[in-house]
């Protein structure tokens, strides 16, 4: 069965998710991808395997059968494992209730969730300590604030989630998609729980994401709150945005 290759955390989220009346976002990294050789640093060609296809329909499915939730916006990454992700998430709530028609969904996509994009500015100056750290070097340096030609992390962390915010859904029952990567999943979950040191273990695995919902009438004034890995938190942007300095 395909679901038993997605990460138990994200199972175990669906009970810990508001009522349905209020929108979540599901943020989540691509499904199964091709595996990488060397330093691990994955390349944009890299594509979503088999067992990753049947895994993303899967999990669309389950989401609109076991949580009363209809998909109503997505985002994704221009990288194509990340919008073949997307689609056949979608496709698999096509089956499950064809009368959602979420089969005319566009996947848009953003540069806000690839990189570069949501937090380097600077590819020449970056790209060498990413070379020379690898993926969770540089995350760990990204999240201290020690890289050059990269954007502060709490502000970079804020364009990302302002992105989720403005396409999050609206009306009752709804489910935004927005597929991305896993060092930047990596780097905003550390950010937003005020951590300064991550380990291999808090490494978002592939289909591993947190659901987001915002309580407020604007992103600035919002409170957000996010499920990962079986705890449900939260913080206010407006206090958030003065960490940075």
């Amino acid at each position: 069965m395909a679901l038993e290759l997605l990460p138990k955390s994200m199972l175990k989220a669906i009970d810990l998710l508001p009522d349905a009346k209020t929108p979540v976002t599901l943020f989540t990294r691509h499904s199964i991808r091709e595996i990488v050789n060397g330093q691990g640093l994955a390349g944009y060609d890299l594509q979503l395997t088999s067992q990753g296809r049947d895994l993303a329909q899967a999990w669309g499915a389950y989401l609109i059968n076991h949580t009363d939730r209809i998909i109503q916006h997505c985002i994704s990454s221009p990288i194509q494992r990340c919008v073949d992700t997307a689609a056949l998430m979608i496709q698999g709530a096509d089956y499950i209730s064809l009368e959602n028609n979420t089969h005319h969904i566009e996947i848009v996509e953003k540069g806000l969730l690839v990189e570069p994009g949501s937090f380097v500015l600077d590819i020449k100056q970056a790209a060498p300590y990413f070379r020379q750290q690898g993926a969770l070097g540089f995350i760990n340096s990204f999240i201290n604030n020690a890289l050059p030609g990269m954007k502060h992390p709490i502000h970079g962390v804020v364009d990302v989630l302002e992105l989720i915010y403005d396409t999050h859904p609206k009306n009752v029952n709804g489910l935004s998609l927005a597929v991305s990567h896993d060092t930047i999943l990596a780097a905003i979950i550390a950010v937003i729980s005020g951590r300064n040191q991550i380990d291999r273990k808090d490494w978002p695995e592939m289909m591993e994401g947190l659901f987001v919902w915002f309580e407020g009438e604007s992103f600035i004034e919002s409170h957000l709150k996010w499920i990962w890995r079986g705890q449900v938190n939260e913080l206010s942007i407006r206090e958030f945005q003065k960490l940075e300095k």
